[in-house]
């Protein structure tokens, strides 16, 4: 845009009624774009997630490719900041939402106070419902299974998607965006 954010359209998918159903077709969707699961040689997609309180549902926006590779090889893509969603005149962004092609965990930088969006934690006036700003980290694993991870901005634990629900498995423990697991959990079940 002429402000120099990038924004997407939405729908891509959705209506979903649960963030757990969200994330997981997230992860399905764009984990098997082109590249997305390619290791050294992939790259990243991001798309934002939202919710529209006149569905009273979950929506993943399109996907954004731009991005590349850093110095050292890291990977990344940027992440849209902005949502033309015509249909959805209400929609809430709850948050991005982003591929890694080589790595199930989520970065330091995901997980740092400067990359978290303000204000993390909001209240809808039209329904009166209170969300919390959330990052989806979707990976495949070599073996076909798809892997979606959240990032709770305010409560700032991390959790991985299992068996349909959320399961906590970590809590970041500074601003730099170091995390703890909890006790007998870890990346993979």
């Amino acid at each position: 845009m002429e402000d120099g954010l990038l924004q997407v359209q939405g729908p891509l998918a959705g209506p979903f009624k649960t963030r757990e159903e969200l994330a997981a077709n997230a992860c399905e969707i764009m984990t098997r774009q082109p590249g997305a699961s390619n290791g050294a040689y992939g790259f990243e997609y991001c798309a934002l997630h939202y919710y529209s309180g006149t569905e009273d549902a979950f929506f993943l926006s399109y996907l954004s490719d731009i991005g590349g590779t850093k110095a050292g090889g890291k990977k990344y893509c940027e992440l849209p900041r902005t949502l033309d969603a015509p249909e959805h005149k209400d929609a809430i962004i709850l948050g991005g939402a982003h591929s890694h092609p080589n790595n199930r965990q989520f970065s330091r930088e995901d997980l740092s106070v400067d990359s978290q969006w303000r204000p993390t934690r909001f209240l809808d006036n039209r329904t009166g419902r209170i969300f919390d700003r959330e990052l989806l980290l979707l990976y495949r694993e070599k073996g076909g299974e798809c892997r979606a991870y959240g990032y709770n901005n305010t409560a700032r634990v991390v959790s991985a998607l299992r068996e349909g629900r959320w399961v906590p498995i970590g809590q970041v423990i500074n601003d730099d965006g170091d995390i703890r697991m909890f006790e007998g959990q870890g990346w993979l079940p």
